[in-house]
């Protein structure tokens, strides 16, 4: 299970890096998306071991740790404020230049 879920991890990374080397903006944003939620999985993961019991009980046996849960919870709704930024980005740059194509837009050059 671990090498599955190593691979999952490994695989959704080379994706989202190959996204953003692309030249179309959209997919640069959607492979940035793929990355953190790449990196959260990874975090998620390697903070996990088997507890006998849930983090919030109050049952006796060894707990499962909550931290790397909370971290995760965390990453994923700062990942979701810096997409909703991105995207609305994206949209003016789209309406204003009426392409995606980063070669196609000269004024970002400057």
């Amino acid at each position: 299970m671990q090498l599955l879920t190593a691979l999952a991890i490994g695989a959704l990374f080379g994706i989202g890096l190959f996204q953003i080397m692309r030249q179309n903006i959209l997919r640069s944003a959607m492979g940035l998306f793929l990355i953190s939620n790449a990196i959260n999985l990874f975090l998620l993961s390697t903070g996990a071991y088997d507890g006998l019991v849930t983090a919030y009980t109050t049952a006796s046996g060894q707990r499962s740790d909550a931290l790397p849960q909370a971290l995760v919870l965390t990453a994923i709704v700062i990942s979701m404020g810096g997409l909703a930024f991105v995207l609305s980005l994206l949209y003016i740059i789209s309406v204003r230049y009426k392409t995606s194509d980063m070669d196609e837009i000269d004024s970002l050059r400057n």
